[in-house]
């Protein structure tokens, strides 16, 4: 477990927040909290639309964590899966006949403390 860096000596962590308005310490979590952000991307299905042009869609959302656990779910709110990789959601989405699949991630967040 990360933490920071103890303010006070107040009580632990589901008690008074103590010192939380302190820039420092906000700062400080902040931080940790862009450092351990999972890594968010999206799952795209691409398809032939006719006359050579291509179609595609938003599939599914997902974020991998640095352990490679990865959460995906369906962009129409009709599933929810845990796979051992972000691939792993391109097979998912990609099983349907004359359609491909991608990820495409999102921007990882500067790693500021200030926010």
């Amino acid at each position: 477990m990360n933490t920071v860096s103890p303010q006070n000596g107040g009580p632990g962590p589901h008690g008074n927040p103590g010192a939380a308005g302190s820039g420092r310490f906000e700062e400080e979590l902040r931080a940790m909290v862009v450092d351990l952000a999972p890594r968010q991307f999206a799952v795209v299905q691409v398809w032939g639309a006719g006359d050579g042009e291509l179609d595609g869609c938003v599939a599914a959302w997902g974020a991998v964590y640095e352990d490679g656990r990865t959460q995906v779910s369906g962009a129409d709110g009709a599933s929810r899966l845990v796979l051992g990789s972000p691939e792993r959601a391109v097979w998912w989405f990609g099983r349907e006949a004359g359609v491909t699949a991608r990820l495409v991630w999102l921007a990882a967040p500067e790693r500021t403390a200030a926010a």
